[in-house]
């Protein structure tokens, strides 16, 4: 579900959605990781994480929605990547939240990286998981990624429409291969249950349809950064499936090694069908989280 929490930034002139684990309060003396969510998904996509008492003991975990997610909100009907990256900076800021660890999945990973390029005195460490910092290429095709134009552009076509959609509700159609797709051989009954109401809930009515578009134009169109990557300076562990149905590990393989600049870059291929690594394998996940911070 969307976060409950909203936070106003210049940017956009957005209203940020958040979630704080512990209470939602920010110890100052412990360092913070900053997650930020996956297509689709919203603040409680890191609910396992906040209920792990040993990485809450070590670090404040707090989650940033996205631009066209959970109860992010801006003046603009278009946004990019780069938008949700200066929108998140912000409010790290607007939270008092002066330097932190980032970390997020799929699109999230391409978002930190940028929130890295644009703010490298904040960021101390960024966790990409399951991700590319590709476009949606060619060249990323034909070394197995997936074809977002040929998956996402039927659903823009169909949800295309200049009469207002009151009554509209993500189908299905559109739910469960989406989810499924996430989740992989992770995917159990309740989650499928669960993201399924909370897709249908953040994009209903009309105003969540142009939202949800705009969520999926973002991704499928996004610009690549594989010539800014050697500007990262801070360390990056990137976390990967080794069956990764979206993005292939032959393409992760090959963009941490473009991390040149980078104090210390290293990759972790996971046995996994899942998207969502965070959740097929909560426990590296957490591991490379306490790793980071421990750093800091």
């Amino acid at each position: 579900m969307a976060a409950k929490q909203t936070v106003q930034v210049p940017h956009l002139d957005a209203k940020v959605g958040y979630a704080i684990a512990n209470g939602g309060k920010l110890d100052p003396s412990k360092p913070t990781c900053v997650l930020i969510n996956a297509l689709c998904t919203a603040a409680e996509f890191y609910a396992e994480h906040f209920a792990n008492d040993k990485l809450t003991a070590a670090a404040n975990l707090v989650v940033i929605e996205a631009l066209g997610h959970g109860a992010t909100v801006c003046n603009q009907e278009h946004f990019t990547a780069w938008d949700t990256a200066l929108v998140a900076l912000q409010a790290m800021e607007a939270l008092g939240i002066e330097k932190a660890c980032l970390a997020g999945a799929s699109q999230a990973g391409w978002i930190i990286t940028r929130m890295a390029l644009l703010a490298p005195e904040k960021v101390q460490g960024i966790i990409p998981i399951a991700t590319s910092m590709d476009c949606e290429s060619a060249d990323s095709r034909s070394k197995g990624c997936w074809d977002p134009a040929a998956i996402i552009g039927p659903y823009l076509q169909e949800w295309t429409t200049d009469v207002p959609t009151p009554d509209f509700v993500p189908g299905d159609h559109f739910t469960q291969p989406v989810l499924g797709l996430g989740f992989g051989s992770a995917a159990t009954p309740s989650k499928m249950e669960y993201w399924t109401d909370s897709i249908r809930r953040v994009y209903a009515g009309d105003e969540g349809r142009r939202k949800l578009k705009m969520a999926l134009i973002c991704v499928a169109e996004r610009d690549g950064l594989l010539f800014r990557l050697g500007y990262i300076k801070c360390p990056v562990h990137w976390l990967h499936g080794e069956k990764d149905p979206v993005f292939s590990s032959t393409v992760a393989a090959e963009q941490i090694k473009m991390f040149t600049g980078s104090r210390e870059a290293k990759i972790d291929f996971l046995d996994s069908d899942a998207h969502f690594l965070n959740h097929s394998h909560p426990k590296e996940v957490e591991q490379a989280i306490l790793e980071m911070v421990a750093k800091v």
